[in-house]
């Protein structure tokens, strides 16, 4: 098989046909003492680790041309891109705890946007700072408890309360502003005003982190983290009109047509005129190609971020002594299913862009078709810098992956197991839980009166034609059900929901003259008093899909009362 590389893609225009397959901080308990380096002769690197929000998978130039973003195409040149990256929760709380804690949100707990507890959780970069790095946090928190105070494990901190603003102003009533109220940043537990856009801003403290407080004897770990793109998405003036009259083209499942929502469970088509529906998405009548030039643009201010980071590090001559990581927290979509936003199981949501790059260490020019998890990043990062595992991790370290010495296909990827939990401030999407094994993937919901899914996502990687109810995967579906299940458990062996406190109804409205309910599956309806209406509530199976495929019941039932189930037939010796 011939070694694809970015370069040659980006020529070519060929890459998606290769890739289509405070009190928070104390109530920490203090982190295990970490033991000696697990390989001593690892030399401490440096870690530059960039974050963006619900940044699309597919999300930057060499991907799609007419996107300007040269120094994030700059890195997949140097390095290599992992298109097969995955988010075990695409939720921005829940993925960000998984990335910082390497645990599953089943269990370190942050389970949704609102206010999870943060306690007992010890954050990867402590265990950097005890083997000497130093540390520094900036940008977007957002997990758990709502309050913008320093974490332990960062010797820098700059973030803010939630979701943060694009600039100084935004969300601030104008009579507050014109008295002088600003949108804050909490600087090493000090307030500080926000002065300009956020981007510009939290790049401006990672430089100067970079360049002036750090000390240069020491490795060190940056975790800079974006508001950008999330919604709102808001460009800075350089690049207010970036993208005026493109036409950014919408999946070709973004139709409402009986083609595109055959085997699809109800929910999604509901879905279609909500907060998080194509029709009435953020309840606005902006269309997605419209959202997609403010979304962009937004990004451009990242690029320029990452162009003035890869300055810095080969003036300084720190190019080959640092790992680069350019990721997102979540996937996005832009209309697929007439879905936008994330949470679900399918592709665009749980893929994420990802990027590595360090000259003589992460080949040059690569695309590495191994699967990544954020559940993975952890105790990667431990891994480069020789520190030992500790025993709460969940993920695996893949750097023998991202440098080369264990080739994709020869990478032993764990099952990718899916985990979202209704949210009851967004209630159109229900509980979801999912399982890839190879080119399947099966997803079951939770709570919801509707059907699962398989997909073939090599075969069918738009997710269009739902097998599950395929003899020929008949196996494959309950085998994946039982693996599934199994590795949903917690630490404690136990299955269980967990949930936040409702505030409020949530976000329920439809456009009134949008789209209606969806139908329930034709195979759904059936007359009364049928004898295999016990059936389904039975274990698929082999028996009793020849049982069905003969017009016979796998258990008789006949109505009470009738057929002989009734007392004179029951009381007979």
């Amino acid at each position: 098989m011939k070694v694809l590389t970015v370069t040659r893609l980006l020529a070519t225009g060929a890459l998606f046909a290769a890739i289509a397959v405070g009190q928070t901080a104390q109530a920490q308990t203090a982190a295990p003492t970490v033991a000696s380096p697990a390989v001593a002769a690892v030399k401490p690197r440096n870690v530059i680790f960039i974050l963006l929000d619900d940044l699309r998978y597919d999300g930057m130039g060499f991907l799609q041309p007419g996107l300007k973003t040269p120094n994030i195409d700059a890195l997949a040149r140097g390095g290599t891109y992992f298109p097969n990256t995955v988010v075990t929760s695409s939720l921005c709380s829940p993925s960000r705890a998984t990335i910082l804690t390497g645990m599953t949100a089943r269990n370190h707990g942050v389970v949704d946007n609102n206010h999870s507890s943060e306690d007992g959780l010890t954050f990867f970069p402590r265990y950097l700072q005890q083997a000497g790095y130093q540390t520094a946090f900036i940008g977007k928190w957002h997990m758990g408890s709502d309050t913008d105070a320093p974490r332990s494990g960062f010797d820098k901190w700059i973030s803010f309360k939630g979701q943060g603003a694009y600039y100084p102003t935004n969300g601030i009533a104008p009579a507050a502003a014109a008295r002088g109220e600003r949108n804050m940043l909490n600087i090493d537990g000090k307030p500080v005003t926000q002065k300009g856009y956020l981007t510009d801003e939290l790049t401006d403290y990672a430089m100067s982190w970079l360049e002036k407080e750090r000390d240069p004897n020491k490795p060190f770990f940056l975790y800079l983290s974006h508001k950008a793109v999330h919604s709102d998405p808001l460009p800075p003036p350089r690049y207010a009109h970036q993208y005026d009259g493109v036409n950014f083209r919408l999946p070709t499942s973004a139709a409402n047509t009986p083609q595109n929502y055959a085997g699809k469970p109800m929910w999604v088509y509901n879905q279609r005129n909500s907060w998080h529906g194509v029709d009435f998405f953020y309840n606005s009548d902006m269309t997605m190609a419209e959202y997609l030039r403010y979304y962009y643009s937004t990004l451009s201010a990242v690029d320029d971020s990452v162009g003035r980071i890869m300055s810095y590090l080969k003036q300084r001559g720190l190019e080959k002594d640092t790992l680069v990581v350019f990721t997102a927290d979540n996937g996005f979509q832009i209309g697929e299913h007439g879905l936008i936003d994330k949470r679900t199981a399918y592709e665009p949501s749980v893929r994420v862009p990802m990027v590595m790059y360090e000259p003589g260490t992460v080949p040059a020019g690569k695309v590495n078709q191994g699967q990544l998890r954020n559940l993975d990043y952890a105790p990667t990062f431990l891994d480069l810098a020789g520190v030992a595992r500790p025993k709460q991790f969940e993920g695996v370290s893949a750097w023998p992956l991202i440098t080369g010495k264990i080739d994709a296909t020869a990478w032993k990827a764990p099952d990718f197991v899916y985990e979202y939990y209704w949210e009851w401030s967004f209630p159109m999407t229900p509980g979801t839980f999912a399982i890839r094994r190879g080119p399947l993937k099966y997803i079951q919901y939770y709570g919801v009166y509707d059907t699962d899914e398989l997909y073939d996502v090599t075969k069918d990687p738009d997710e269009m034609h739902n097998l599950v109810n395929d003899p020929e995967y008949l196996a494959d579906k309950i085998a994946l059900r039982q693996a599934m299940y199994e590795q949903l458990a917690d630490r404690s062996g136990h299955h269980v929901i967990p949930y936040t406190q409702r505030l409020s109804i949530g976000s329920v409205r439809r456009n009134r003259d949008g789209t209606g309910a969806a139908p329930f599956p034709q195979d759904w309806l059936v007359e009364p008093n049928r004898l295999d209406r016990l059936d389904d509530i039975l274990p698929d199976s082999l028996a009793k899909a020849a049982a069905h495929a003969s017009g016979q019941a796998l258990r008789p039932m006949p109505v009470v009362g009738r057929d002989g189930n009734d007392v004179t037939s029951g009381s007979k010796p």
